[in-house]
């Protein structure tokens, strides 16, 4: 594999980390910041070797070649091998479902109805939970979070940082998509499973169509004025957005005849969609490109076996980007153990199957912002964003190496070796 380091790996010196202290979440933020790296990649231009970051405020300052940024007399400063952005997890259900597995943290999915847009994730999440300090502690700063697959319509999904004591602390974006699922896994499973709709392909496409059809309808009548308006209804408001294309639709499927279906709602409605998971997504390469659909593909260590996954493929990210699709990493959702996966370690894999390693840092940092529509904030080191960094002890996609330190805006919010 590529190797992002390439220097012998200096001395990491902060007092902090001399200190052996874990920060807390919570902890007093600092005026000013500097981050020291023997490489830093800013992901808005070439890496920089012996660069420096200087944070303030929350946000970046400078960055640039130690040589040319000045570090303030008095200004905490942290050392590391490798400085990258903080990682974005494009895709996971982590602070809506938990560590232990057990019904009182599972709030990705409502199965008793197929069709519930008006779920919000902003009130379901968890930001105690442990999971997040856990892939915190691996260098993820940001997560798209929220509902699970597994319904027609299974509810909002929401962006926040992986920090905070409460979901206003946390928050980014409190609505970023409507979960939608296609395929297999739109049907409702247990024991009378057949006598429940969706029961079939069809019938799943049908229902998503004619719920966007009775939306239309909704908002069309609200915005004409004159006579009785009609009565509010959360469901269509959410699919009126969708409809406006204020909210896309992230659409999980797999098979390339779902992918297919899922382009032609998109299509007809010229709504939004950003096609989730695609196992067979190599399969679709043309007419992905056509739509100008991106993808937030599945994880590159996700399970393979019988069903829509058989075709899953360690290349797809390769191609897609050889193709000129925008795509992002994830880290998915697992109704079993592990509770969660690492977005660092998938891209590592997708490192080691056709990426270059710059390009598979791009898809959990700079292209994941870019498709979730937070690059204005996250995803790259230049002045202006916020100050989220992660610090590596080497390459980061080496199995040996540890995530040393994450700031988020600015304070230093883990440094545990991990």
């Amino acid at each position: 594999m590529p190797c992002l380091f390439r220097h012998p790996v200096r001395a990491i010196v902060c007092v902090i980390f001399a200190a052996g202290l874990t920060v807390a979440r919570g902890a007093e933020s600092v005026p000013s910041l500097a981050i020291r790296g023997a490489v830093v990649h800013t992901m808005a231009g070439p890496a920089i070797t012996d660069g420096v970051v200087l944070i303030e405020d929350g946000k970046i300052k400078a960055v640039g070649p130690a040589a040319d940024v000045a570090i303030p007399a008095g200004t905490r400063t942290l050392q590391a091998a490798v400085v990258t952005p903080g990682l974005i997890d494009a895709h996971t259900a982590v602070g809506l479902t938990g560590w232990i597995n057990q019904p009182q943290d599972q709030d990705q999915l409502d199965p008793t109805e197929p069709v519930q847009p008006e779920l919000r994730a902003i009130d379901s999440y968890n930001p105690r939970e442990r999971l997040i300090e856990w892939v915190r502690g691996f260098g993820v700063t940001t997560l798209h979070t929220g509902h699970a697959p597994g319904a027609l319509v299974s509810g909002q999904t929401m962006i926040v940082k992986t920090t905070g004591d409460s979901v206003e602390a946390a928050v980014l974006r409190p609505t970023a998509m409507v979960a939608v699922t296609l395929g297999d896994d739109a049907r409702p499973g247990g024991a009378d499973a057949e006598k429940k709709s969706p029961g079939t392909r069809s019938k799943a496409v049908a229902m998503l169509r004619s719920e966007l059809v009775k939306a239309g309808e909704y908002a069309r009548r609200r915005e004409a004025g004159g006579g009785e308006p009609p009565d509010r209804d959360l469901r269509r408001d959410v699919l009126a957005d969708v409809l406006a294309r204020k909210l896309p639709l992230l659409v999980t499927v797999n098979r390339a005849t779902d992918i297919d279906a899922a382009l032609r709602i998109a299509a007809e409605f010229d709504i939004r969609i950003v096609i989730d998971s695609g196992a067979e997504a190599y399969l679709c390469l043309d007419r992905l490109k056509a739509a100008g659909v991106p993808v937030i593909l599945h994880p590159s260590m996700r399970r393979a076996g019988m069903g829509e996954t058989e075709n899953i493929s360690f290349e797809t990210a390769a191609k897609l980007r050889a193709a000129g699709i925008p795509f992002a990493l994830q880290s998915g959702f697992e109704g079993y153990v592990p509770k969660t996966r690492v977005a660092l370690f998938e891209a590592a894999i997708a490192a080691a199957n056709g990426l270059t390693t710059e390009e598979a840092l791009a898809a959990i940092t700079s292209d994941a912002a870019a498709i979730l529509g937070i690059a204005d904030r996250v995803g790259t080191i230049r002045p202006g964003l916020d100050g989220d960094v992660a610090l590596f002890d080497g390459d980061p996609f080496e199995y040996t190496t540890h995530c040393t330190g994450v700031v988020i805006d600015g304070r230093v919010v883990s440094s545990d070796k991990r």
